[in-house]
């Protein structure tokens, strides 16, 4: 446009247009930030950010289907975050509901040096670390930011972040893994607007954990900080894991144990399985349930967890 035919801007106009300019960007993650956060590590860990996708999980399980199997056949893992997701989901194909800049969407892809059976545990060593990850950030009530069995986050018993774990391959001495991860960073009310209406047919049991945002208790709350925060924290995590498994992981598990002491139900397919006290997890990340009948361990499945008295 020539410049004569452009009206001179006012002060209160240049001062809206850059508060306007600031907020726009203020949900897109700042990447220099976010590699000086992470540190070192961000050199050794390749970071892509890419405005949409399908989803990371599948973008990233295809590259490591490709690989070959065995241990050293990804020198280090790859991060693929996502503003969007299409085909975004959660544990049992449950679509993943997020807003650009209002979640953040990012999977994890490495090799690890243990055979299948050997990654029991670990979607709960994931969710140990990213519960000191976002303690660590000046949040108001960090005693609330808890675990719930056997991959959620949860936020003064809402749900903030879930994990998915998918394997890609494995044989006796590795296995290739796909970490995803969806943290609710804001719009918490819009979230729980659309999956309340999603869910307004199911049954209670049918339901699951009410979803809140880390804007909850950390108002300045934004993607750059909390990917570096999380991925600092996972980068230790993988590499512990990868040599003892989740063992190490357990008491840090049971101390930040949303439900610990507490009556739950486990539901499959929606209907009652078990129900019980909820006494922690074993060494195997299996949920120890105290009931009528003696303490059971619960493996990770097709199961749902939730409060008796429907709290969760």
């Amino acid at each position: 446009m020539n410049a004569s035919n452009t009206p001179p801007s006012s002060p209160a106009t240049a001062t809206s247009q850059a508060a306007s300019d600031a907020a726009s960007a203020d949900w897109r993650i700042d990447r220099e930030r976010a590699v000086k956060l992470f540190g070192p590590q961000a050199h050794d860990w390749p970071i892509e950010i890419v405005e949409e996708t399908g989803s990371t999980n599948a973008d990233l399980m295809a590259r490591m289907k490709a690989l070959p199997r065995r241990a050293n056949a990804l020198p280090r893992p790859i991060v693929r975050v996502a503003y969007l997701q299409t085909a975004g989901r959660g544990r049992r194909g449950r679509p993943w509901y997020a807003e650009p800049g209002n979640a953040l969407l990012f999977s994890v892809a490495c090799v690890l040096p243990r055979p299948l059976e050997g990654l029991a545990g670990l979607s709960l060593a994931v969710g140990v670390a990213l519960v000191d990850a976002l303690r660590s950030l000046p949040v108001a009530a960090p005693g609330q930011i808890a675990l719930k069995w056997p991959n959620d986050v949860l936020l003064e018993g809402d749900k903030l972040v879930g994990i998915l774990i998918e394997t890609a391959w494995s044989t006796d001495d590795a296995s290739a893994v796909v970490i995803g991860i969806g943290t609710n960073v804001k719009g918490a009310d819009e979230l729980a607007a659309k999956v309340g209406a999603f869910n307004a047919d199911a049954p209670p049991q049918a339901r699951g954990t009410v979803p809140t945002a880390l804007q909850r208790v950390l108002p300045n709350a934004n993607l750059t900080d909390t990917l570096a925060a999380e991925l600092n924290a996972l980068e230790p995590a993988l590499q512990r894991f990868g040599v003892d498994g989740f063992a190490p992981f357990q008491p840090r598990w049971n101390a930040v144990h949303a439900y610990a002491g507490r009556e739950v139900v486990l539901l499959e397919q929606g209907q009652e399985h078990a129900r019980g006290v909820a006494a922690g997890v074993d060494e195997r990340g299996q949920l120890l349930l105290d009931t009528a009948g003696g303490r059971q361990s619960i493996a990770t499945g097709d199961v749902s967890l939730r409060l008796a008295d429907g709290a969760a």
